[in-house]
């Protein structure tokens, strides 16, 4: 099993993304802390799981990050993996998006990242642990989108965050990279793919055709949380379906 021995948190994880790239770390032997702001849920999850305890946890803000660290340590001894994952969405175009959902998105989706991100560095660094840090992006973080201006500003910063605390932490062995999902079919596109329209034009727009699954993003999470990717920091790994190809 590629991640024994290992300790992981996922934020985000009591639904989509989140939820399968922790089951995953689980079936690959990791020792996994799931988090989310739906504590029924998530306690909901892990109540017949082994090796998995879940932690609520508001990642806007940083005191709540800084205490999930300190859990997770604290029930399994250490942290090597963190998986900044915990996202939402705001639609509105420049003109009419509200400054609080703006905020909102900004909050959780750079913010959260950047807090999580420092929150495992700090720790990684004082215990000379040379762990993955991974963060949610998205193909959005380079490519515009009517009406996502606040998400795609967002995880243009994730981008940004991953590059810079790479050479950063490059020196301590901590690697940092990030994931950029295509269009994948989760609780946070449902409404977006029940579009008839919308969802042929994003499929016949993805040169494979298809919407993504959570088991593809699940996937390259391993890829990235393992030692398969031992040389690789500073990375935006994109999973698109080769929508960034175009």
């Amino acid at each position: 099993m590629k991640l024994e021995n290992k300790v992981a948190i996922v934020t985000g994880a009591s639904s989509g993304l989140g939820l399968a790239m922790a089951k995953k770390f689980l079936e690959e032997g990791a020792k996994v802390v799931f988090s989310d702001i739906n504590e029924e849920k998530g306690q909901e999850i892990v109540s017949n799981l082994e090796n998995a305890i879940f932690v609520k946890c508001n990642v806007t803000k940083s005191e709540e990050v800084n205490d999930l660290v300190s859990k997770a340590v604290e029930k399994f001894g250490r942290l090597d993996i963190m998986v900044n994952n915990a996202g939402t969405a705001s639609l509105g175009t420049v003109d009419v998006l509200s400054d609080n959902d703006w905020q909102r998105v900004i909050d959780v989706n750079l913010s959260g990242v950047f807090y999580g991100v420092r929150a495992a560095a700090k720790y990684m660094k004082e215990n000379n642990i040379k762990g993955s840090i991974i963060s949610t992006s998205s193909i959005l973080g380079i490519n515009g989108f009517v009406g996502a201006i606040s998400y795609c500003a967002a995880k243009g910063g994730v981008n940004q965050i991953t590059r810079t605390a790479a050479m950063e932490l490059a020196p301590c062995g901590i690697r940092v990279n990030a994931i950029a999902p295509g269009f994948i079919s989760t609780e946070m596109t449902r409404g977006i793919l029940e579009d008839e329209k919308t969802k042929q034009f994003l499929e016949a727009s993805t040169p494979l055709g298809r919407i993504g699954d959570p088991e593809d993003i699940a996937n390259a999470a391993l890829y990235l949380a393992s030692d398969d990717s031992k040389y690789s920091t500073g990375s935006i790994l994109y999973v698109d379906g080769g929508w960034t190809a175009r």
